[in-house]
């Protein structure tokens, strides 16, 4: 296979474990070549390392995009819920053939007037820049909701289930489920809730702020805003592929790394 690498921090680049995961794929017979821009995807290539944490994750995807080449995220960073993988893992399961191709779901930001890359697998978001607390108004495929008193608004998919959104409050969802996730950040309603909707839905969003300008954050991009600007998020036309190996379980990797159900009633004996 012909594999792309892809890492925002030159450090690790001289990790023993990297350059270790990288000889024994070389070794198997994979061509390897460094990705750094989108520009860098070469024809041909069957996959992309991303070689971090989540966040270097996020930035991959943004790197493929479109092409349809799926991700594979090994894990230097911390909790690693998208690069879930040891550097061991990957050359295991890759030498072996022992992975399989998920598609996770886009998020399209439309926002005239703002240079920022329109797409997230996470969340799209937006906050306050100054003091004043946001009035937010949401309207689902035309519907529109109550209005949301708060420091912001997330808009996440099933991917980012474990992200901003369970941070504010948000449920978490399987990563296969067709579902988008409206979450208020620090809301001054005590009686305003998380609202998970079809991942079809349409959501617009008008944010009003005694401050001049709000910030809107797509995945790990931000761009500043004036007050009352209007922003459709919306399903991507394509997916994300990502590379998942078949030992991996989201419910093994939620209590692995949040301690789900940690109870000393369900230690086994």
């Amino acid at each position: 296979m012909k594999i792309g690498v892809f890492t925002k921090k030159d450090s690790l680049r001289r990790d023993p474990r990297l350059e270790t995961l990288l000889q024994r794929l070389s070794a198997a017979g994979h061509e390897l070549y460094s990705i750094v821009e989108r520009s860098d995807l070469a024809p041909g290539t069957d996959m992309v390392l991303s070689v971090g944490g989540d966040g270097t994750f996020l930035s991959a995807s943004k790197r493929v995009a479109d092409s349809l080449v799926p991700i594979l995220g090994v894990n230097f960073g911390r909790l690693g819920f998208l690069s879930e993988y040891s550097p061991d893992e990957v050359a295991d399961a890759l030498e072996k053939g022992d992975w399989t191709l998920e598609n996770r779901t886009l998020l399209q930001a439309e926002l005239k007037g703002a240079d920022i890359w329109p797409y997230a697998l996470n969340e799209v978001t937006v906050h306050r820049r100054g003091a004043a607390v946001l009035g937010i108004r949401v309207s689902v495929d035309g519907n529109q909701l109550p209005t949301y008193w708060a420091d912001g608004l997330v808009v996440a998919t099933s991917s980012g289930s474990t992200a901003y959104s369970l941070s504010v409050g948000g449920p978490i969802c399987m990563p296969d489920a067709r579902v988008l996730i409206i979450a208020p950040i620090a809301p001054h309603n005590l009686n305003v809730r998380p609202l998970v909707v079809p991942d079809t839905s349409r959501i617009g969003i008008c944010v009003e702020s005694r401050d001049p300008q709000v910030t809107v954050t797509v995945d790990n991009r931000t761009v500043e805003v004036p007050s009352g600007t209007r922003l459709e998020v919306s399903m991507a036309q394509f997916s994300l592929r990502r590379v998942r190996l078949s030992a991996s379980n989201f419910v093994s990797a939620l209590t692995g790394k949040l301690f789900w159900g940690e109870d000393i009633r369900n230690t086994t004996v």
